[in-house]
């Protein structure tokens, strides 16, 4: 039976599973650009029906566009912590 701590991965190993991880994580990019599409069109929509609350609604769909923002810069500060080991 082998042990995990008695593998000893090479440098080549380790830099192909940053580079897997760094895709992975990437796809939070995906996640915060659908959510950012999604709270636009639901501002326009909101506008639409009460024209008079424009500048109201809009403060609220840019505070909650830049928290969806900050899960995809995350992700992307993290691919480039896996890339750079």
């Amino acid at each position: 039976m082998i042990l995990l701590s008695e593998i000893v991965f090479n440098e080549s190993f380790v830099s192909g599973l940053a580079a897997l991880g760094a895709g992975i994580a990437m796809i939070a990019g995906f996640g915060a650009a659908i959510g950012q599409g999604f709270a636009a069109g639901k501002a326009v929509e909101a506008v639409g029906r009460q024209p008079e609350a424009q500048g109201k609604i809009t403060t609220t769909m840019l505070v909650g566009q830049a928290m969806a923002e900050t899960t995809g810069l995350y992700a992307l500060i993290i691919a480039f912590v896996l890339i750079g080991q």
